[in-house]
């Protein structure tokens, strides 16, 4: 297919916007709150994932920031990160069931359940993904680096008004994050801080309109470890042995 009929195609539906990020970062927290900023200009679902519960789901709902309808559950019975990046099946059908009842969304939010530092979304089920961190984790962690840190297509420090009680320096903390992710935007959160809201909400607009315009390209943050496939693996193999007689082995 040619690359701008694929694009004219995954235009003409939804943005899929994936959050993912460790336990307790406020992942469900930032769901709601791009929910109660958009509802009013943005038609919006939700997917949520938990390993064997609706509990997130249920957290949003009665949070009352859209039609309970909307917010649809995942439960995983396995490792979360194995929902959103292996096998992304009941996903897929979560959202595209979402896209069938509800004709004329602009986005599906998909956040992942509380997984580890490497946890991201495949490409295949996310059209833009956001890593979220939060300042009571430790000012060093995105320092450390991984995969969503470093490669997801934004990255969120959150709740910094909580830095001066867990002893974080946020401008450091951003700072750092800011050194492992290049040019790769950083946004500093706080839902008591108006310009971070507006920083993110001018973000997701952009990239909802570069989706829009079929000019938005999906990338894969997941980890870049090297890989081969095993007809790869029999022809090293062959090459190895025959590098071998060559030199009388």
């Amino acid at each position: 297919m040619p690359e701008s009929v694929a694009h004219h195609s995954e235009a003409s539906r939804p943005l899929r916007l994936g959050v993912c990020g460790p336990v307790g970062t406020g992942k469900s927290s930032l769901i709601a709150l791009l929910c109660r900023e958009l509802a009013a200009d943005w038609s919006l679902a939700v997917v949520t994932n938990d390993i064997y519960t609706d509990e997130d789901a249920r957290f949003l709902r009665s949070a009352g920031v859209l039609a309970e309808d909307r917010i649809r559950a995942v439960e995983t019975g396995a490792c979360p990160h194995t929902a959103i990046r292996d096998d992304i099946s009941a996903n897929l059908i979560a959202v595209q069931e979402l896209e069938h009842d509800y004709p004329g969304l602009d986005a599906v939010l998909l956040e992942s359940g509380g997984d580890n530092l490497t946890a991201t979304f495949s490409p295949a089920l996310v059209d833009v993904q956001i890593f979220v961190l939060d300042v009571a984790g430790g000012g060093d962690v995105a320092r450390k680096g991984g995969p969503g840190i470093e490669r997801a297509d934004l990255l969120v420090v959150n709740k910094t008004d909580l830095a001066p009680y867990v002893g974080v320096d946020v401008a450091r903390m951003l700072d750092d994050a800011r050194r492992a992710r290049g040019d790769r935007p950083v946004i500093g959160l706080s839902r008591s801080d108006r310009a971070s809201i507006d920083a993110l909400l001018a973000w997701l607009g952009a990239v909802r309109d570069r989706h829009r315009e079929g000019h938005w390209v999906p990338t894969d943050p997941g980890p870049m470890a090297p890989h081969f496939h095993a007809e790869d693996h029999e022809h090293e193999h062959e090459h190895a042995h025959e590098h071998g007689h060559a030199h009388g082995h």
